[in-house]
C-alpha cells in the first residue's frame, strides 16, 4: 500500500495562557488522508479545526508549541527549517484561507497578486507567461472575462469571486493537497453551492487530496470521503461519511446533525444549548460534558479515548448506536 499524502500523529498545539504556563488548543490529533481523498474537518469555532492544518505550514504565532508528527508525502513538516517548508507552502500544498478579503493585499490588483504566488516557486518563468498562467487558472474557476478580471483590485470583486480567485491561487502551482479553510463561509447559499460544485469538480479533474475544514456538516455531506467531528480540541468522532452521519455515536455529532434543516423545512431545527468551552477553562473529563443530555459522574471525571464504537471512532462514555432517524427523533 501506498503511503498516506497526510498523516497526523498525536498532534498538539499549546498556547501561552498570560500566567506563566501553557494551555493546550490541540490535544492529541490523529488523522490521515490518501491522494485523491476528501476529508472534512468539522467543529464549532474554538475546537481546533484550522489550528490543526496551520500547524502544518507554520503559520501559528511564534509563541505556539507544536509537538507530535505531521508527515506529508512521508516528510516530517512540524520542525521543519523554514526555507524547506517555503518549498512546500504554496506549492505542494495550497491553502483557501477563511477570509479572501482579508487574504488579498486591497492595494494590489488581484491578477499580480496571483502571479506572485507562481513567480515565487518558479523564478524561470516571465511575468507575462505567469499572467497568462492566471487567465487560465481565472477560466478554470470560472470566473468571467478573466482577461478583464485579473486587472481588478479586490473590492471590485463580489464575494463569490473573491473566494474563486482564492481557490485560484491555491492552485496556481498545481498542488498535491488543498486546505480548504471555512471556504463557504459568509456566502449566500447559491454561491455556496456554486463553490462546492467548483471544488468537487477540482477534485474529479486534478485528483489532489482535499482537507475541508467547516462548522457546517451539511457541507461536508456531498463531497467528503470521510469526516472527523472535533470538540475542545480534540477528535471525538471520525469514520466514513455515511456512518458518520447514519450511524451517530457521538452526542455532539448527533446535535450537529440535528442542526441541519431537512430539505423539505418541515422538521423543527435543534440546537446544542451552552457555547463550546475556552481553551483556558476546559472543564475537567469531556471537554462536552456541561453541554451533553447524556453525561453523568464519570463524564466529569475521565476524558473518553477515542475507540471503535459501531462503524466509526468515537470519544464518548455513552455513545449513541443509532440511524440518523433515531437520532433526530
Amino acid at each position: 500500500m501506498s503511503a498516506p499524502l497526510l498523516s497526523l500523529k498525536d498532534l498538539r498545539i499549546a498556547f501561552p495562557d498570560g500566567d506563566g504556563g501553557m494551555a493546550e488548543g490541540l490535544r492529541g490529533v490523529d488523522l490521515s488522508l490518501d491522494p485523491g481523498e476528501v476529508l472534512g474537518i468539522v467543529g464549532e469555532s474554538g475546537s481546533g479545526k484550522s489550528i490543526a492544518m496551520m500547524a502544518l505550514l507554520q503559520l501559528l504565532p511564534d509563541s505556539a508549541r507544536v509537538s507530535g508528527s505531521a508527515r506529508f508525502k512521508g516528510q516530517e513538516l512540524i520542525g521543519m527549517a523554514g526555507p524547506r517548508i517555503r518549498r512546500i507552502r504554496g506549492k505542494s500544498i495550497g491553502c483557501i484561507f477563511q477570509d479572501p478579503l482579508s487574504a488579498f493585499n486591497p492595494v494590489l490588483r488581484i491578477g499580480d497578486q496571483v502571479a506572485e504566488a507562481i513567480l515565487l516557486h518558479d523564478s524561470s518563468r516571465s511575468r507575462r507567461d505567469a499572467m497568462k498562467a492566471v487567465e487560465g487558472l481565472f477560466e478554470r474557476v470560472a470566473i468571467p472575462q478573466p482577461a478583464r478580471r485579473l486587472r481588478q483590485y479586490p473590492h471590485e470583486f463580489s464575494g463569490g469571486m473573491r473566494q474563486r480567485a482564492m481557490i485560484a491561487m491555491a492552485l496556481a502551482n498545481s498542488p498535491e493537497l488543498l486546505i480548504a479553510d471555512e471556504p463557504t463561509t459568509a456566502l449566500d447559499v447559491t454561491v455556496q453551492a456554486q463553490i462546492l460544485d467548483l471544488l468537487r469538480d477540482l477534485r474529479r479533474d486534478l485528483g489532489i487530496g482535499m482537507v475541508l475544514i467547516t462548522h457546517d456538516l451539511g457541507v461536508v455531506a456531498g463531497i467528503a470521503d470521510k469526516i472527523a467531528v472535533m470538540y475542545g480540541g480534540r477528535i471525538v468522532e471520525r469514520g466514513a461519511t455515511d456512518p458518520v452521519f447514519y450511524e451517530t455515536a457521538h452526542p455532539y455529532t448527533a446535535g450537529l446533525i440535528g442542526a441541519v434543516p431537512d430539505i423539505e423545512g418541515t422538521g423543527a431545527l435543534r440546537q446544542i444549548e451552552g457555547t463550546p468551552p475556552s481553551i483556558f477553562t476546559r472543564p475537567g473529563g469531556c471537554s462536552f460534558h456541561p453541554r451533553c443530555t447524556r453525561a453523568q459522574a464519570i463524564c466529569a471525571q475521565e476524558d473518553p479515548a477515542l475507540a471503535e464504537v459501531g462503524n466509526t471512532d468515537c470519544a464518548c462514555h455513552f455513545p449513541l448506536i443509532a440511524t440518523r432517524t433515531e437520532v433526530a427523533e
